[in-house]
């Protein structure tokens, strides 16, 4: 279960990650992620999971994976950071191991693309 002080729940939120952030991706999920400059906030993890992955029970299905998934990998996002996953249509289809591994694969990819964008900064 992912604590509720890494919930990411405003809308702005979701927006800012997926606008101004760094994005990775795989067969199953998109990673979208973004840090606020100053604070000492806890990262944040959002889920979107659209009615292309399938009727209710499956889109809750994965929500609850990406969930189990994420809550696992809190520790390797920096403080301040705003995490968007999206479930893309395949990840319907897919495991818990095959969505824990495209995740953590999109969350390094997405950690390294954002040093490097801020590096250059």
């Amino acid at each position: 279960m992912l604590p509720a002080a890494h919930r990411l729940r405003r809308s702005v939120d979701f927006e800012r990650a997926v606008r101004r952030g760094v994005r990775a991706g795989r067969s199953t999920v998109v990673v979208h992620l973004s840090q606020d400059p100053g604070g000492d906030e806890p990262p944040q993890v959002g889920f979107v999971v659209s009615k292309a992955v399938g009727n209710a029970v499956h889109r809750n299905t994965v929500k609850r994976r990406l969930r189990a998934a994420s809550s696992a990998y809190l520790d390797m996002l920096p403080p301040r950071t705003r995490v968007v996953v999206r479930a893309l249509p395949a990840s319907s289809d897919s495991d818990f191991a095959r969505l824990d591994q495209d995740l953590a694969s999109c969350i390094k990819r997405a950690v390294a693309q954002w040093d490097r964008r801020s590096a250059q900064a």
